[in-house]
């Protein structure tokens, strides 16, 4: 008899705990800003993005530029098409710099 009412106890202790955990949920909603990156020109990049470029990837020269500003307008972020100068080496390589030369590695 003991048993007993010690099984109902828990049964009835589990679905108090079930039914406060479903009241317990909460709804969370995850938004990202993605902003857009814009065309620039070459020769408009910030000399340190210039500098940079050429001391990590000197065998390769940028074909394209583009560039994203922060939501606040406080940073910019260049987004550049490389191309390998070594005659048969036709891969473009995408990489990112921060406006100050600091290379953004992307997973």
């Amino acid at each position: 008899m003991k048993k007993l009412f010690v099984a109902v106890a828990l049964v009835m202790g589990l679905g108090t705990s079930v039914a406060v955990a479903n009241t317990m949920m909460n709804e969370v909603e995850v938004s990202v800003m993605v902003n857009e990156f814009t065309p620039v020109e070459v020769k408009d990049l910030p000399k340190a993005v210039q500098d940079a470029v050429a001391k990590a990837y000197p065998e390769s020269s940028i074909k394209e530029a583009s560039v994203e500003v922060a939501a606040d307008g406080a940073s910019k972020h260049y987004k550049l098409v490389l191309i390998g100068q070594s005659g048969t080496d036709t891969n473009e390589t995408t990489v990112f710099f921060g406006e100050d030369g600091t290379e953004i590695k992307q997973n």
